[in-house]
């Protein structure tokens, strides 16, 4: 999701992730005191209430007396009003269906930390005096508003492209405490074979859902048999409850089958990449829906794991004598299709080739820390982000050590750098541009803020 998406609707954030902020949060009868307008761009008012909530935001988020002032604020209002007015000006049309898209994302959201649009009609009504119906209108108009910005943005900068002669000048040109300080980062790789669950351990865990469910059935409570049995440690804290899932966000195993329940039924024992499930569906609201589960994972005998070391090494000792590199044995080999197809390459959150050491899993750090560029681990068992035993080996291709950004190591990033900094510049020009043909009046309060050059 852009940026300007992220954003959205700065209350929404107040309101219902920071329940501490309600304090802070004026009545409805302050807001009457405050709610005046401020300023106007071509008879378009702005309101103080809607500065002063991104202002308690930013106070919040980064600290008091360090996030932008109420000026800076302001402008940045000004700013989005000229652009909004420009874009009907060029005939910029969102679609409903998009601002659908993203509302129905937003209010997911709410609802999820909430539990209902009964408790958030409750909020809205306590704390800023204002019915769901007018909130929801309210937060269409903000979803279009960011979408109708972002989109006349990218017609202002969308094309503009930086050559490397341009790169490298902006980057000659950048005082040493502009340049950028890089953490130490290396280019790894890996390759993953899962040992094969015995058909009598599977067996076997079968058998103990069976048996957990008959004991639901019998009058015992999900939620304490999912405390005591399940293996997701994140739900089972919270009787086996993974809260409301939009559909087509967990697995498809999984969704298939809670979604073939009816409120309060429990499935047979479900097979997902995860493990064995047994699955409760708790409620259903059009497009999501709420469950809980008990999750047992089945362990691969020791024989299996040897046997999947033994592959590994085999593989391993035909790299190191080059009748194979390491990518194409990933691409060919390894069983964890969402690396192998990057030719085993681990990336965790980070763009590029590089992942930085502070992202590295424990276990994977303290291989890397004693290996040297170039070489190849001995087979290591380790637990998947899913909870399957596996092994593997790693492959450390580069280690790039903290460092401050240098053309050398650094050219996709500095381009990078230069590129945002170019259509930053060009942004800047239009908008002083169009900030001049602009009617801007202002409060005497805010007088001194400087909104034009």
């Amino acid at each position: 999701m852009n940026q300007p998406i992220k954003i959205l609707l700065i209350t929404i954030w107040m309101f219902f992730n920071h329940h501490k902020l309600f304090a802070q949060i004026p009545t409805p009868q302050q807001r009457q005191l405050i709610d005046k307008v401020i300023a106007s761009v071509d008879d378009e008012p702005l309101f103080r209430s809607e500065l002063e909530a991104q202002y308690a935001h930013y106070q919040q988020q980064v600290g008091v007396g360090k996030g932008p002032t109420r000026c800076e604020i302001l402008e940045n209002m000004i700013i989005n009003k000229i652009m909004l007015a420009n874009a009907v000006k060029k005939g910029i049309h969102i679609k409903e269906k998009e601002i659908a898209h993203y509302f129905d994302y937003q209010m997911e959201n709410i609802l999820k930390d909430l539990g209902s649009e009964a408790r958030l009609e409750q909020y809205l009504k306590q704390v800023v005096g204002k019915s769901l119906q007018v909130f929801k209108e309210e937060l269409r108009k903000s979803i279009k508003d960011q979408l109708t910005i972002e989109r006349i943005r990218n017609t202002i900068v969308g094309d503009i492209t930086i050559s490397p002669t341009e790169a490298k000048t902006f980057f000659n040109q950048l005082s040493p405490n502009d340049i950028p300080f890089y953490p130490a980062s290396v280019e790894v790789y890996h390759l993953v074979i899962y040992p094969p669950i015995e058909q009598q351990e599977r067996a076997a865990t079968l058998a103990k859902l069976e048996t957990l469910k008959t004991r639901i059935q019998a009058g015992e409570e999900f939620g304490i048999l999912a405390k005591q049995y399940s293996e997701d440690i994140g739900t089972a804290t919270h009787g086996g409850e993974l809260g409301f899932w939009r559909i087509g966000e967990l697995d498809p195993v999984y969704e298939k089958a809670a979604l073939a329940l009816k409120p309060g039924e429990i499935s047979a024992p479900v097979e997902t990449k995860f493990g064995l499930h047994l699955i409760q569906l708790i409620g259903r609201q059009k497009s999501k829906y709420n469950t809980r589960h008990i999750l047992l994972k089945p362990i691969p005998s020791e024989p299996n794991l040897q046997e999947a070391i033994k592959k590994l090494n085999e593989l391993r000792i035909r790299i190191s004598e080059n009748q194979l590199g390491f990518e194409k044995a990933a691409i060919n080999y390894s069983e964890d299709m969402d690396t192998a197809r990057k030719e085993g390459l681990l990336t965790g959150n980070n763009e590029g080739i590089r992942m930085p050491v502070d992202q590295l899993s424990p276990d994977l750090f303290f291989i890397i820390d004693k290996m040297t560029p170039g070489t190849i681990s001995e087979p290591i068992t380790f637990t998947t982000s899913t909870g399957k035993q596996a092994a593997r080996i790693v492959y450390l291709k580069n280690k790039i050590a903290s460092h401050q950004a240098n053309l050398g190591q650094d050219h996709e990033k500095i381009q990078q750098m230069a590129l945002t900094a170019k259509k930053q510049k060009a942004l800047d020009e239009w908008i002083e541009l169009v900030k001049e043909k602009a009617v801007i009046e202002l409060d005497p309060e805010f007088k001194s803020c400087k909104v034009k050059k």
